[in-house]
């Protein structure tokens, strides 16, 4: 099979053998892929990876050892597999296993590839009627959702989206069913165009800073940026809370005394819910058409990463 394997800084296209799942496991024929962000970041050297990334994807099951009747079904799949035996398993919370892999990410091949193997359990069926084009944003989506599951979110609260990236658009898009009067602040006119379409207020940066006259009790941080927590501190009005969600290769150099000073809370969030994801976009609660910039075969997937890589740009897919 084709598969694409990040090393040293390198991007390249080579043949490797189709996996056979192992007890626990399926194998699953990758229909589309998504470059993410965190795809991005991987190739600029965070987590010291080295190996098959992709982690945004939609499939059929091939082989099923342990369940024959998912073979033929199209499937997204949770990236975090868990260990099954520490205590964070035991509670459910896979997803933060201590010895947990990450599909595409840690210590397990990822979907940028013909074929993927995932764990059995970490499975969620896709309704029949959505396109491969909407089922590969499940895990970014539950991604931008997962804040609304870990804090209370009124739609009496001020609320600010900063980056109007792939993951910041997102969340805007979704949240703004929590909270309609939310603010999208960007760098990128079309970007923002594509909000407003959907009834969010947004600003541009530069406009945003000249004319910032009051804090927010929610601040989401999503610029993707190492310098981006220090500006969520500074939008955060006191007592108010800051949703980290960049992951950068950078470190942050945070300025802790201002976290102090004014009692702010720093709520780290990751991945999410997919059944909530696959709820929202079967509903048609979030439109992710317009999200989407570019489609590439996986034969052209260096040319897909560079269109990925450009200042502004939307999601690019890999079909497969």
């Amino acid at each position: 099979m084709k598969i694409v394997y990040f090393h040293n800084g390198s991007v390249i296209l080579r043949e490797k053998e189709i996996p056979h799942p192992s007890a626990g496991e399926v194998l699953i024929k990758v229909t589309m892929a998504a470059i993410c962000n965190t795809d991005l970041e991987l190739s600029r050297g965070y987590y010291d990876f080295s190996g098959v990334p992709g982690h945004e994807f939609v499939g059929i099951v091939i082989k099923s050892p342990d369940n024959r009747m998912l073979e033929g079904k199209r499937v997204v799949a949770d990236i975090n597999c868990g260990c099954g035996d520490c205590t964070m398993c035991r509670e459910g919370k896979h997803r933060h296993c201590i010895n947990r892999k990450t599909i595409g990410i840690k210590d397990w091949d990822g979907a940028f590839a013909e074929y993927v193997l995932a764990p059995l359990q970490n499975l969620y069926m896709v309704p029949d009627k959505m396109r491969d084009e909407e089922a590969v944003f499940t895990e970014p989506l539950a991604a931008a959702l997962e804040p609304t599951q870990q804090i209370h979110i009124t739609n009496q609260q001020k609320v600010l989206v900063m980056g109007d990236g792939k993951l910041g658009l997102l969340t805007a898009l979704a949240w703004k069913h929590y909270n309609p009067g939310l603010l999208l602040m960007g760098k990128h006119p079309d970007k923002l165009t594509i909000a407003e379409q959907a009834g969010i207020k947004t600003i541009l940066r530069d406009l945003f800073e000249h004319d910032r006259q009051e804090c927010y009790d929610i601040v989401v941080e999503a610029t993707g940026t190492a310098e981006g927590i220090n500006e969520a501190i500074d939008y955060a009005k006191a007592e108010g809370t800051i949703i980290a969600k960049t992951t950068s290769h950078l470190p942050s150099s945070v300025d802790l005394a201002k976290i102090v000073v004014k009692e702010i809370c720093i709520l780290g969030s990751r991945c999410g819910d997919m059944d909530l994801a696959l709820s929202f976009l079967k509903e048609g609660y979030v439109n992710v058409k317009p999200l989407i910039e570019a489609v590439y075969p996986l034969e052209e997937f260096g040319k897909a990463f560079e269109h990925a890589i450009r200042p502004g740009s939307k999601k690019v897919l890999i079909r497969m």
